[in-house]
């Protein structure tokens, strides 16, 4: 690739990749914002916020996985230029999405009273159960948004949602305000305020994204209705074969770090509160990584749908390089402010301390964070999902969690043995799935050029 193609990936990529990296630094912040607010309660909240979110986030980052099916399918069909394909698409992933949610939904609910079998701290546990019960109404709206979300992704729309996801991010927030400490003439709802703020936002975020779509001229060509008639069960388990086992990526990769929550529990309240600070803080760059990611599966999938391997293999290295730089600088401010962040969410030294230490480990696995969650996208953008989740699988299931319960407690390390059993399952990943991502383009350049009849 010369200087001249790589600048030209890189803006092509800038541009689409922008508006969706600020859209998932709008989710994560408002996370970040809870905590932060959250955390000026005391230890006890925030690990109970901790304890809550392991639970809720697996299941959330699921329903994630299975929308994305969306989006690899319309950028293949954008390519071809084919509106009717991509309006059935949406039809059968508005049903799917939908499906999942509730599913989800009642999975927490019925699971929920297995916190008090965890081995917690009981006062953590008594706060954790009813904020998870108000959070957990919170997906059914937010696979609603997803739906269309991941529609506009697909054909490179990706600044409406942007807007939509930071102006009810800014409304989640002001609600925390409101509902958290009691202001404006509501009643102090602690943890629990956060709860009932961050469902508001979701509901409002669906109303709103789902009004621009049917109002916008850009989507009129495509008929978007909401209905369940003629459904293909081809259709719907082509996009499952893609949805699922992205979903479980997500499962493997969020329940490790959820699994690890649960390991700090066995420690002290103290080492949990720490570990939300530390996965809060990198949960920002991981989630910016994640909108590279995005454009990584948006423009490999338009440059399959047209058969142009060469320029696909252009843009997803272009993406590894991107992320690749990105997270290097996110592990320098991780490395050099690692006390100061910690100090915006609580003023308990022993808990700044751990979460100092934790973000040193954090910053070292940056570079391998953003390299897995771009292999993840530029693979997905190829409809290649089996592989790497088994890949997620192993490494953070057989190799790391393993590895940070041996490091943690069986050599004392406590809760920096438990991350860096993380750091290496991350590692893992990433050099994995970035061999992959050249092996499978390589292969394909290679039968598209055996086609080409020679002069």
């Amino acid at each position: 690739m010369t200087i001249a193609e790589f600048k030209d990936n890189f803006s092509k990529t800038t541009s689409l990749a922008v508006p969706v990296m600020l859209s998932q630094l709008g989710q994560v912040l408002v996370g970040v914002a809870d905590s932060m607010m959250v955390g000026r309660l005391g230890a006890e909240p925030l690990a109970a916020a901790s304890l809550a979110n392991s639970i809720f986030y697996v299941a959330l980052m699921f329903g994630i996985g299975v929308s994305m099916a969306i989006t690899p399918l319309v950028a293949m069909e954008d390519g071809k230029r084919n509106a009717g394909k991509i309006s059935r698409l949406f039809n059968h992933g508005f049903v799917i999405n939908m499906a999942t949610g509730t599913i989800l939904f009642l999975v927490i609910v019925l699971a929920s009273p297995l916190l008090k079998h965890l081995n917690q701290p009981e006062e953590v546990v008594v706060q954790a159960i009813p904020y998870l019960a108000i959070i957990t109404f919170s997906l059914l709206p937010f696979m609603f948004f997803q739906t269309f979300k991941q529609l506009a992704e697909g054909l490179s729309q990706t600044k409406q949602a942007m807007y939509i996801t930071l102006f009810c991010n800014g409304i989640n927030v002001f609600l925390n305000w409101v509902f958290i400490y009691g202001n404006m003439g509501f009643p102090a709802m602690g943890l629990n305020g956060a709860g009932w703020a961050t469902l508001i936002s979701r509901i409002l975020m669906g109303a709103i994204i789902v009004y621009y779509v049917w109002n916008s001229k850009r989507y009129k060509p495509f008929s978007l209705g909401l209905g369940i008639k003629k459904l293909s069960f081809p259709m719907i388990a082509r996009m499952l074969k893609i949805g699922v086992p992205t979903g479980f990526q997500f499962i493997f990769e969020v329940g490790a770090f959820s699994a690890a929550a649960i390991m700090m529990g066995w420690i002290s309240v103290n080492a949990l509160a720490a570990h939300q600070i530390a996965i809060n803080l990198a949960s920002v760059s991981y989630m910016m990584a994640s909108g590279l990611s995005i454009a990584a599966m948006v423009r490999v999938g338009n440059q399959l749908g047209r058969n142009d391997i060469k320029s696909l293999r252009e843009a997803g290295f272009t993406v590894f390089v991107m992320v690749a730089l990105f997270m290097s600088i996110s592990a320098i401010i991780f490395i050099v402010f690692r006390e100061f962040l910690p100090s915006l969410y609580i003023d308990d030294i022993e808990v700044i301390k751990m979460s100092a230490t934790l973000l040193i480990i954090a910053g070292l696995f940056q570079l391998s964070d953003g390299i897995q969650v771009v292999g993840l996208g530029a693979l997905r953008g190829m409809a290649d999902v089996r592989v790497p989740t088994i890949v997620t699988l192993i490494a953070y299931w057989v190799i790391g969690l393993p590895l940070g319960y041996v490091f943690g407690f069986v050599m004392g390390m406590q809760e920096v043995g438990i991350w860096y059993g993380l750091l290496i399952g991350l590692t893992v990943t990433g050099i994995l799935l970035l061999f992959r991502f050249h092996r499978l383009s390589s292969r394909l350049l290679r039968e598209k050029n055996s086609k080409i009849p020679s002069v």
